[in-house]
């Protein structure tokens, strides 16, 4: 049976890593490394330009849209209790599924998709968790924006007070794994870094002041030296991991899969695309993802197809002969196609909303339909990326078919609610210019 490692990056961007074309290319050794022995993909998409929404989608396999808790962002300390903002436990996911099918299932890192009691990572299908369940804390004394300590192992409170938290992630992640060499039980490891996300804190730069309670803010600090030291970080943990993997003799059929939750935020580098985290331009949710599984992908593949985030929930359960719940159909397309042959594209059109500046976007083949507030714009992203060149009067029939297809899409989903609110993460100075 295959088994399967997704390593999901928070708040990378496009271009950081060398294998992209990074400006700093040592900080990534062993993700270039993994692209070499595998597939990079050059046209991947996040669900969403936010965190949580994202995380929906991976683990349902579907459009988050469909779920009242994927409406807010931040998922902070104020739903503890809540009810409604999570994800229900009887909804189906990739790990509760994949574990009816006789894995073992551990997410190691960042949870963001609700607050015990009503929601948490052991009723949605983990047999283990280690790590926080909020968005952002810090990286040493592992306290949440509410000045209180969130870092938890299956459920319970966890103390490792002045443990660099991307190491702690990283050692869980191997002996995780190491542990799977010795019982050969088909695996599906989660391991979600909080890396390189804010507060801008390395293995040996804790930061000054000490960041706690609402001092804990992505506008406190940081510098481009400081954030590409964090990636750095959090790549040799994932050097370690597969090591792991091949000392153990599971490397040849284990699908590892690397990407983010959504575009660069300040210090990112997202060469050539526009924009960033909170923007449904390609800076915003144009990705980086890497697939490295000897079984099946010819080493050094580059592939231009494009996917979203829960396409590879799809991937996973057909690779593991799962069939989704028939009352939970998948969104999410099955990628095997393009991971038997680099140079095979196929048809995937993929829909975005986001209520922050009401925007809206559908990429169907190489053109993109996007609004912003009232302006609306037609792109063609394979040749013109960096989204300068608007279309939309040189091409008002396919701009009146995409904004169709677009609302067709949007009436299958569920409404937005009223009172679902999206906090900025950016300052003003810091919104992505056009």
């Amino acid at each position: 049976m295959t088994n399967f490692v997704f390593i999901l990056a928070d708040d990378l961007g496009y271009a950081d890593l060398g294998c992209y074309g990074g400006r700093a290319p040592e900080i990534s050794p062993a993700l270039d490394r993994m692209a070499a022995q595998g597939m990079r993909f050059t046209h991947a998409y996040s669900n969403s330009p936010v965190c949580s929404p994202t995380r929906f989608a991976l683990i349902t396999g579907r459009y988050q849209y469909r779920l009242r808790g994927a409406a807010e962002e931040p998922l902070t300390g104020k739903f503890r209790g809540s009810t409604t903002v999570g994800l229900p436990p009887e909804h189906p996911t990739l790990p509760s599924q994949l574990k009816a099918a006789g894995y073992q299932t551990a997410l190691v890192g960042k949870w963001h998709l609700g607050y015990p009691p009503h929601f948490g990572p052991h009723k949605s299908g983990y047999e283990h968790h280690f790590g926080p369940l909020s968005g952002g804390v810090s990286y040493f004394t592992h306290l949440d924006r509410g000045g209180d300590v969130d870092l938890v192992e299956d459920g319970e409170p966890a103390n490792h007070q002045g443990a660099y938290l991307t190491d702690l992630l990283s050692d869980r992640a191997v002996n995780f794994v190491n542990a799977r060499s010795a019982d050969r039980q088909p695996f599906l490891l989660s391991l979600h870094y909080t890396a390189p996300h804010w507060p801008w804190e390395t293995r040996h730069g804790r930061a000054v002041p000490e960041i706690t309670g609402s001092t804990l803010g992505h506008l406190h600090g940081g510098s481009i030296h400081t954030y590409h030291q964090m990636i750095r970080e959090m790549d040799e943990g994932i050097g370690r991991l597969l090591d792991a993997l091949d000392a153990g003799g599971l490397g040849e059929d284990t699908l590892v899969v690397f990407t983010s939750d959504n575009g660069g935020e300040r210090f990112s580098d997202n060469w050539p695309l526009v924009g960033g985290k909170m923007d449904l331009t390609e800076g915003g949710i144009r990705v980086p993802c890497i697939a490295r599984w000897p079984k099946s992908i010819t080493p050094g593949g580059v592939s231009a197809q494009h996917h979203m985030t829960m396409d590879w929930t799809a991937t996973m359960m057909a690779a593991a002969g799962v069939v989704a719940d028939t009352a939970y159909p998948t969104d999410g397309v099955a990628l095997q196609p393009a991971l038997a042959d680099a140079g095979h594209a196929f048809a995937r059109p993929m829909y975005w909303r986001m209520k922050h500046r009401e925007q809206r976007a559908l990429r169907d083949g190489r053109w993109k339909y996007l609004k912003v507030d009232e302006h609306e714009y037609l792109f063609d992203v394979e040749t013109d990326e960096r989204e300068r060149a608007n279309l939309a009067g040189r091409e008002p029939a396919r701009l009146a078919a995409m904004r169709e297809a677009w609302k067709v899409w949007d009436r299958s989903m569920e409404p937005i609610p009223d009172d679902a609110a999206v906090s900025l993460m950016y300052g003003v100075a810091d919104m992505p210019q056009r």
